[in-house]
């Protein structure tokens, strides 16, 4: 756990297009306050994100990921948020299994009326991933790779330099 209140944690937030983004509008019009950490992806169905969205963004430095969409049985798009829902659980155990925090990704549904509750639940998120910390997945260290970095496999060495062991 990571108590340093100085940590500001990037939170990239997927958006269904007829629900939760115009909650979003509805928030900002209403000049409701949440935190300026997520940033907003709209999508048209919570239904159409492909699970490695998810994975991607945290591997490329979010902190968390936030899902929002339509709630259950008002989908614009019959049972896509169903679909949503299955994929929310497997990719948590999937974070599990990798040995991530799985409350690294949340679902909210929200319709498009509930903007200060949507502020809400982004304020409670942003709050509970400060509290984990940041992720630092994907990243060794903080440096970027250059092109003179020596490689550390095997796999990406040149064959003179593979030793041989015997079978």
């Amino acid at each position: 756990m990571n108590n340093n209140k100085s940590f500001e944690p990037v939170i990239i937030g997927f958006t269904c297009n007829w629900c939760s983004y115009r909650a979003a509008d509805l928030a900002g019009t209403a000049r409701v306050k949440y935190p300026p950490n997520v940033r907003l992806i709209r999508l048209m169905c919570s239904g159409r994100l492909d699970p490695t969205f998810v994975f991607k963004a945290l591997s490329n430095g979010a902190d968390g990921v936030l899902i929002t969409g339509c709630h259950p049985g008002e989908c614009h798009y019959i049972e896509q948020n169903y679909k949503a829902l299955r994929r929310f659980i497997l990719m948590r155990r999937t974070l599990q299994g990798l040995g991530l925090e799985a409350g690294r990704v949340k679902l909210v549904w929200a319709s498009a009326a509930e903007g200060v509750r949507l502020a809400a639940e982004i304020t409670q998120f942003v709050e509970e991933i400060r509290a984990l910390g940041p992720l630092h997945w994907g990243k060794p260290d903080s440096r970027p790779l250059t092109i003179d970095d020596k490689p550390s496999s095997a796999v990406h060495r040149p064959s003179s330099e593979i030793e041989e062991v015997p079978a």
